[in-house]
């Protein structure tokens, strides 16, 4: 583990990694404007046209575990290097994808793109929980992450400006082109998809070849774990209860905040709670996401002074209690009450995150493949909550994410003696 003597001497390579969770939020959000896009284009269903997500964030769940035991062997800084180079290629298949009109290659895009950004996340999370003092591994894991919400309020600006600047046809529209002119709008299509994800190739290549040069702190692991745990040292993570049940809580956490903001603008469309038409309901769900970025911000700043397992019952039970309202109410109270779930996720992923990675050791390579294995609840938990709107109605469904919530306090709850790492 880093001595904590020299902790004042990684403010730099904190700040390096920052920028990694910028561009993969950035990356990560640019999925919601080429999926109305690509719909679009390719005349698709909602099925298919979730196959993005579907493709996106099966990545996360077939690469995690592999990720993590690369990550063992060649290190966090090459493991970076690596998911760099590898999700800068995801971005270079969008450009022949885009120019032979192919869906199954965009989709194949989207998968190695994720694959990188997952690479990424396994090997920079637990990197920066191990750059500084362990007691504030949370507090800098939740800045990181808010620089990463930030990525994603700013993505769809400029997705919006770059990929949705050209008019999409519809069907009976391109009928009436001539094959020139159908040459022409096509060209214009895949131009609009091929140049901003080529830039954002280059920004990935360049960013690897920093790191492959920049000196960063090596991150030797600790054979001991923490009392708290109750357990020797193991031969996998796996053994580990709080690793297992933190990954558990990561399932629940991105599977009932991605369920929120699905259904957040159909919710604030319905007639007991604002009425509002699809085009003013989205308008509100930046308050959804932009309350997760500021709640992060405040959070690396006030979790310097509260053991970060508090923190996470805390605003999990707040969460709860949100979301009891907006079932049991209506109108405006049930609509902010929905909306302000966002601050209440902003300290949840960094702060699980940290505590399960907490004192495994030589095996934090293999628990953070694990976790972010377990992001796969983001596409799982929306369609269970589906399952349930399409029977109970949307507003009844929202008990699904409360039982997310739930659980996810109990997570901090039980071990809320537990010290961050």
């Amino acid at each position: 583990m880093v001595n904590r003597q020299n902790a004042a001497h990684y403010n730099a390579p904190l700040v390096i990694l920052t920028s990694l969770f910028f561009i993969w939020g950035f990356i990560t959000c640019l999925n919601d404007i080429l999926i109305p896009h690509l719909k679009a284009v390719f005349t698709l269903n909602y099925t298919q046209a979730m196959l993005i997500q579907f493709c996106f964030f099966a990545a996360y769940f077939v690469v995690s575990l592999p990720s993590g035991y690369l990550v063992e062997k060649i290190g966090y800084k090459n493991g970076i290097v690596a998911g760099l180079a590898i999700a800068g290629s995801g971005c270079l298949l969008f450009y022949p994808a885009a120019g032979l009109q192919a869906y199954p290659l965009f989709l194949t895009a989207f998968f190695v793109l994720a694959s990188g950004i997952t690479l990424l996340q396994v090997a920079a999370n637990p990197y920066v929980t191990a750059l500084g003092r362990p007691e504030t591994a949370s507090s800098r894991l939740t800045m990181t992450q808010a620089f990463n919400s930030l990525g994603t309020t700013l993505a769809p600006y400029f997705g919006a400006l770059l990929i949705l600047s050209t008019a999409v046809k519809s069907a009976d529209e391109l009928k009436l082109l001539n094959s020139e002119e159908l040459s022409v709008y096509q060209a214009a299509q895949a131009a609009a998809v091929q140049n901003p994800y080529l830039l954002l190739a280059t920004v990935l290549f360049l960013m690897a070849a920093v790191f492959a040069v920049l000196r960063l702190p090596e991150i030797q692991a600790r054979a001991e774990i923490l009392d708290a745990v109750g357990t020797d040292v193991n031969e996998s993570a796996w053994h580990y209860p709080h690793l297992v049940l933190g990954a558990l809580a990561i399932f629940v956490y991105v599977g009932g905040e991605v369920s929120i903001g699905s259904f957040m603008v159909n919710f604030l469309g319905e007639p007991q709670i604002a009425g509002l038409a699809e085009q003013e309901a989205g308008k509100y769900l930046s308050f959804y996401w932009g309350g997760a970025m500021v709640g992060r911000f405040a959070g690396a700043v006030v979790m310097r002074k509260i053991r970060p397992a508090h923190a996470l019952a805390f605003n999990a039970t707040m969460a709860v209690v949100l979301l009891t309202l907006a079932i049991m109410t209506s109108g405006a109270l049930a609509m902010w009450s929905l909306l302000a779930v966002g601050l209440c996720n902003s300290i949840l992923f960094p702060t699980i995150f940290s505590l399960a990675v907490s004192g495994l050791g030589r095996h934090t390579g293999q628990g953070s493949g694990i976790l972010c294995a377990a992001i796969v609840g983001g596409a799982i938990v929306p369609l269970i909550q589906g399952m349930f709107a399409d029977r109970l109605g949307l507003q009844p469904a929202l008990f699904v994410p409360v039982l997310c919530y739930l659980y996810i306090a109990f997570y901090g709850l039980k071990f809320r003696g537990l010290v961050a790492e």
